[in-house]
């Protein structure tokens, strides 16, 4: 009889990464009861295994580094027995063709609103004292892929777009982006799938792209707080933050880093808004220099700087926003590559991948978007690393997600 799901996963994920397993409790149901909102594609006569075990079955091969549904397959054959029951599979376990049609034919937007809204009631409350919840507006391009557009025609490439917490760089909310539209058009409905957590008072911050009038009204109405990239496209605002008198701007905040082959020198100044920029709620302007130069590490030659300068806006006064704490959201943003998308195309090699067809692309991006932050809530984690720590041993994805060991 499995235990009562009151304890937290946290509990568990807190301890992962350690040579011994956590103490044994069951979290499971919580999981299990969010996949059970996912509604099975297939007809009723002839079905073996529920669809909530085959997908169970899939996020804990995904979490042992599992890249395809033949490696999905080849993880579920070749348990115990012991941990066969524990996710429900007998020894007539689930094939790679049962596998592929699941995860081929289900709802991605109804799987990925489940398990944002699973991963959501995990993060609730768990924001650290003195910080303010910083989310990323960003999107990725699974280049791999094919799908059928609304109008029936064969696009390249699934685009998803997701929200993400800057500093767990945990995936709250994901949806995918059809080839008749764009990313601005899903900006408020991905926000709409964000209903664990309450906008009140949180940051979003989002690429130049999502710079526009409509977003931070939409914002504005659900008390969320913004920063935003000016870039080209709006190039009459650009020009007008481009004119401020910059120059007799103090600095505001600046770093000095050496690092992959290159010195940075970033310096950001902070402006207060008056009457001239035509913006809605805007009330600080934003100017970041970055200078870089390359540096051998053998060597020790140098390159020639290069200077780029970046505006970025955002409706929080000075008493609301430091310019460090600027600063590091900004940053913290375009981290969000290498700490999220750059783990999904190398580590899990998602680019080059051979689900490339349906809505298998997008579920098994959901599922990788699982598995990343799982591993890095209990903080900062070599993926690639903690992957292979969980392909030695079957039962280290069932104690990372929570499935009791007894």
């Amino acid at each position: 009889m499995p235990a009562p799901s009151s304890l937290s996963i946290a509990a568990v994920v807190d301890q992962v990464g350690g040579a011994e397993l956590p103490d044994p409790v069951v979290l499971a149901p919580g999981l299990r009861d969010a996949l059970g909102g996912v509604a099975d594609p297939r007809k009723r006569r002839g079905v073996r295994h529920g669809l909530v075990i085959v997908l169970t079955a899939a996020v804990c091969a995904v979490a042992a580094g599992a890249r395809s549904f033949v490696a999905v397959a080849e993880w579920v054959a070749d348990v115990p027995d012991d941990i066969a029951a524990l996710l429900g599979t007998d020894r007539r376990c689930p094939s790679e063709s049962t596998i592929r049609r699941v995860l081929g034919t289900v709802d991605p937007d109804r799987f990925d609103a489940v398990i944002g809204a699973f991963v959501q009631r995990l993060c609730a409350g768990r924001a650290t004292a003195g910080r303010r919840c910083v989310l990323a507006v960003d999107g990725k391009t699974v280049r791999g892929s094919r799908h059928t557009g609304s109008d029936g025609v064969e696009v390249a490439g699934r685009h998803l777009l997701a929200v993400i917490d800057q500093q767990t760089r945990v995936v709250l909310g994901q949806l995918a982006v059809d080839g008749k539209t764009s990313e601005i058009n899903r900006f408020a409905p991905l926000l709409d799938t964000v209903t664990g957590i309450d906008l009140a008072g949180v940051v979003i911050t989002a690429d130049a792209l999502h710079t526009q009038r409509d977003h931070v009204t939409d914002l504005h109405a659900r008390g969320a707080h913004w920063v935003l990239t000016v870039k080209g496209n709006q190039p009459r605002l650009r020009r007008q933050l481009a004119q401020l008198p910059w120059r007799d701007v103090a600095e505001g905040h600046r770093s000095v880093e050496t690092g992959h082959g290159r010195r940075e020198i970033r310096v950001l100044k902070v402006v207060t808004i008056a009457a001239g920029i035509e913006f809605p709620h805007a009330r600080q302007a934003v100017q970041i220099t970055r200078r870089t130069r390359p540096v051998s590490a053998r060597t020790g030659r140098k390159g020639r700087w290069r200077t780029e300068t970046v505006y970025a806006i955002t409706d929080l006064g000075p008493h609301e926003a430091r310019p460090d704490e600027l600063a590091a959201w900004v940053r913290g943003h375009w981290q969000i590559e290498n700490g999220l998308h750059w783990v999904r195309d190398v580590t899990f090699a998602e680019d080059g991948s051979q689900v490339r067809t349906g809505t298998a692309p997008q579920v098994m991006a959901c599922l990788r978007n699982l598995v990343i932050g799982a591993l890095s809530r209990a903080g900062p984690v070599n993926l690639a690393v903690a992957l292979r720590h969980h392909s030695r041993d079957p039962r280290r994805p069932l104690a990372t997600l929570g499935i009791s060991l007894r």
